[in-house]
Formats: C-alpha cells, structure tokens, sequence
C-alpha cells in the first residue's frame, strides 16, 4: 500500500470513527471535511471493507431511547461439546444481539454461553430468556442473567490521532 494511501485511509478513519455526519447527504458532508470528493471517499471505505481493515459500516443504536429499558447479559453454563451448534441456535433468535463463547472460570464462573437480549419490560425479558433455555434444552446445566443499569460505552475502537 502506497504511503499516501495509507494516510488517507487512517484520515477516514479518524474522521468517521465517531460516527457519520448527520443530515441529508452525511458521506458527501464527510468528504468534504475530508477534502475528498464523495466518490473517492466511497472508493476507500469499499477497498477498507473488501480488504478487512473495517468490517462493516452500520447504525448503532440507543435501545434505552427507543424503549428497550430491560437489557440483559444471559449467561448458560453449556457442555463444551454442543456449545458450537447451540450458539449457533441461540444467536438465530431474533431478539438475541449478541451471542458468543467466553471460557469458564471454575470455580466460580461456570459459565461458557453469552446472549444478550433487549427488552420493554421485565416480563418480555423472562419470556426471551425461557426461549432460550428451551432451546438450550438439557445440554443447559444452568444460567444467570446480569442487567444492564446504564450505558458505559457504545463505541468501537477508537484511534488516536498521530503527531505529523
């Protein structure tokens, strides 16, 4: 990769890494403050995203501004075994965010299983978590669920600008 593309690259980076402009046109607003023309700035997010240094471009929602106050972190202790194809099950849910594998912490984490799932109210969320222990079904020897209070952090990863 040529020295100036890079440098135009990690600009865009940098730029965008806070999120889009917000109005009618945000990637022609972008270029402009990038000092690029849109089609050049789009050129670079598509070489990003085809090269892997970016793996997608995409909304990030507040779920409290939108009405889901009920926000849990299930955690299922599953036998290693059938962890793969039951994650995979559980993470087909549609009101599962996120799902993956974490290692234990014997002996006092069990658990290898990780859902989230976002809620209206406190009853919704006992019925997501139901679904999800019975589709677990006897493979689950257990679960918790942690409830999000606030919102710490809802941010990729940010880079930092370097000295030039």
């Amino acid at each position: 990769m040529h020295r100036d593309d890079h440098r135009s690259r990690r600009a865009v980076l940098e730029q965008l890494q806070g999120g889009l402009p917000v109005c009618e046109q945000p990637y022609a607003e972008a270029a402009r403050q990038l000092a690029l023309s849109e089609v050049q700035l789009l050129a670079l997010l598509e070489a990003m995203l085809d090269d892997g240094t970016i793996r997608r471009i995409g909304l990030v929602p507040n779920h409290y501004a939108l009405g889901y106050s009920h926000n849990i972190m299930s955690v299922w202790d599953i036998e290693d075994g059938l962890i793969e194809p039951l994650g995979r099950a559980v993470a087909e849910l549609p009101f599962v965010s996120h799902c993956y594998q974490r290692p234990r912490c014997r002996p006092d984490w069990p658990y290898n299983l990780f859902a989230m799932v976002h809620a209206k109210s406190e009853a919704e969320g006992r019925t997501m978590l139901e679904r999800i222990e019975q589709r677990l079904g006897a493979a689950c020897r257990g679960g918790c669920q942690l409830n999000s209070k606030r919102i710490l952090k809802k941010t990729g990863l940010r880079i930092h600008r370097e000295d030039r």
